[in-house]
């Protein structure tokens, strides 16, 4: 019998109203924008999207259009930032990551210019647009780009704090958005280096970032019901990554499973149990995507067709715990 013939999975997160990451950081930017007239916004025809649109609505002589040029986009920001500026640059992650990859190493990462990749649409959540804009591999891309800071955040709230904090340090910094709303499921706050420990637990870990941290609060009170104590950390700052939160978590909980949105190839999975392997050695399990392309669909309905469902999330979590012999 499979963990969900023993608990009846309910959806916490639907009960709380969900917010856009998409708002939360054009509204911010607006916030820093008045406090830094050396603040400047780039962004490649796509600014209703990232809703840069709104910092280039209050300060359009701070606001730059560069078309649909991403490589463009981040050789000039480059250059804003040596001039220097702090420059925030936006467009969707399959082009900020991918189309643009060798400007963002040579330009930005390599002079070390104080550059803000704010790239949203990240992920299979992009749904209908299909595998070629559903981008599955940048996490890996940036976090193995040397001087560059990750940071991928759960909700609206630690948006805004991931947003204000990456304006702040004097570097490149990769920030990952979602198009779809998330529920609120921290209290807002983001710290470079530091896992957010939403839920505290002795038998399991559940490390999980973007839209899977709010599965992973729902697996753990799905747990919960059944005497389980999990432990949830939004690992929202993935480099520089909480080196002791994991090698704590794997020695007082003794397995950790690992939930996110990207190629478990490269991403936040590999990162952990490499972390593990050489800290404090426990079973580690990763739910993300597989080492395939995505397909067009329901961006939820995306989701849970390449294995990223509550149902499988939950069946892991058992298998850990059966491994462990805490369930049988």
């Amino acid at each position: 019998m499979t963990a969900l013939g023993r608990i009846m999975a309910t959806s916490v997160a639907g009960t709380v109203p969900k917010e856009s990451l998409r708002d939360a950081y054009g509204e911010t930017l607006v916030e820093l924008g008045s406090a830094d007239p050396r603040l400047v916004v780039l962004d490649a025809d796509l600014a209703g999207s990232t809703r840069t649109q709104l910092f280039g609505k209050k300060f359009p002589e701070r606001f730059f259009d560069l078309g649909v040029m991403e490589p463009t986009l981040m050789t000039v920001a480059a250059g804003l930032a040596l001039a220097p500026r702090t420059v925030f640059a936006s467009t969707f992650a399959v082009f900020a990551a991918g189309q643009a990859y060798n400007q963002v190493r040579q330009a930005i990462c390599y002079n070390r210019a104080n550059v803000k990749i704010v790239a949203t649409h990240g992920g299979l959540l992009v749904g209908p647009d299909g595998g070629t804009h559903q981008m599955i591999e940048d996490i890996g891309l940036m976090r193995g780009l040397p001087r560059m800071n990750v940071i991928v955040p759960a909700d609206a709230p630690s948006t805004r704090s991931a947003v204000r904090a990456a304006a702040e340090i004097d570097g490149p910094v990769y920030l990952r958005l979602t198009r779809e709303n998330l529920p609120r499921v921290t209290d807002g706050s983001f710290r470079f280096g530091v896992a957010n420990r939403l839920r505290d637990g002795h038998d399991l870990t559940i490390v999980a970032v973007g839209a899977l941290v709010a599965r992973g609060l729902e697996t753990a009170t799905e747990l919960e019901r059944v005497g389980i104590s999990t432990r949830v950390l939004d690992l929202a700052s993935v480099k520089p990554v909480d080196v002791p939160a994991l090698v704590r978590a794997a020695r007082e909980t003794g397995a950790l499973l690992v939930l996110e949105e990207h190629s478990v190839e490269t991403g936040v999975g590999a990162l952990v149990a490499a972390t593990v392997a050489e800290g404090y050695p426990v079973p580690v399990r990763r739910v993300g995507v597989p080492d395939v392309f995505g397909e067009s669909g329901e961006a939820w309905a995306v989701l849970d067709h390449f294995g990223l469902s509550r149902q499988r999330i939950l069946d892991e979590a058992w298998e850990l715990l059966a491994q462990r012999g805490k369930v049988h």
